[in-house]
């Protein structure tokens, strides 16, 4: 399966819907409390001169009316996870998070 659709599916399943999105258009309407994340970074290992292994870092953005979604613990639960930061936006919690997956 690709690894993108398995942190897809792990974000579901944090939270408990399907309000999950990946890099969501700009006129998307979406339902909260939602997920939005997109590809943020990618580390390279090499070896011998060649691209031995990927790395992709996500921004997952954790996006609710209340200001303390359980989600957030749930993702730094994941190996290469960590906080960035939490901002308001149209009275919505908006906390960032990044995660090497």
């Amino acid at each position: 399966m690709n690894r993108r659709l398995e942190l897809q599916s792990i974000l579901e399943n944090f939270i408990g819907n399907s309000n999950v999105y990946y890099q969501p258009p700009e006129n998307l309407k979406m339902e909260y409390p939602c997920i939005r994340y997109y590809v943020s970074d990618i580390t390279s290992s090499h070896a011998d001169n060649i691209n031995y292994v990927n790395t992709i870092g996500y921004e997952i953005v954790v996006i609710d009316k209340h200001p303390d979604n359980p989600v957030i613990e749930k993702i730094l639960g994941l190996p290469l996870s960590s906080y960035d930061r939490h901002y308001i936006a149209d009275n919505l919690n908006h906390d960032v998070l990044r995660v090497y997956y």
